[in-house]
């Protein structure tokens, strides 16, 4: 659904424009908010749509797992519904910003189900250590796919 790579800035009030070919796919689904919360480094926002399968997932995870319960409750106690105005823009709310360090400069990436705002110091910093994983011969990622490939499940 979402792809790309897009520079903004966040305007004073820390309202952000959406990405047309993104406003578009929320469109079609019909989505008039977001769902955004601090993930990694960044801030990532889910359509609602989204949004509900990432809680179906998280509620079929084992429910007294200690890791479990602290991924559901950070991502789920700093989740904001954040509405699109007539503009296309959202409005990203103080505290979310400020976990991040987003001031007047975002980078704004699509993510297939989500897209993620950064820093962009931290985005670039983020596009260094990533070519390093990329590097990583442990790494059991495939890729390019030879054609007709299924994809790798990571199991010899």
């Amino acid at each position: 659904m979402f792809k790309g790579t897009y520079r903004y800035r966040i305007d004073p009030k820390g309202r952000l424009p959406v990405p047309a070919a993104f406003r578009k796919d929320l469109q079609e689904a019909d989505a008039r908010h977001l769902v955004v919360t601090v993930l990694d480094q960044c801030l990532a926002a889910y359509p609602p749509a989204e949004w509900g399968r990432l809680e179906t997932q998280l509620a079929q995870l084992p429910a007294f797992s200690r890791e479990v319960k602290a991924l559901t409750r950070v991502l789920a106690s700093r989740a904001v519904d954040c509405g699109l105005d007539v503009q296309g823009r959202i409005l990203l709310p103080p505290g979310l910003r400020q976990a991040t360090g987003l001031t007047r400069e975002a980078v704004v990436i699509g993510v297939l189900n989500r897209f993620e705002v950064w820093r962009p110091e931290s985005w670039d910093d983020f596009l260094r250590d990533s070519d390093r994983l990329l590097d990583d011969v442990s790494l059991d990622v495939r890729w390019p796919l030879p054609p007709g490939a299924p994809p790798s499940t990571g199991k010899p």
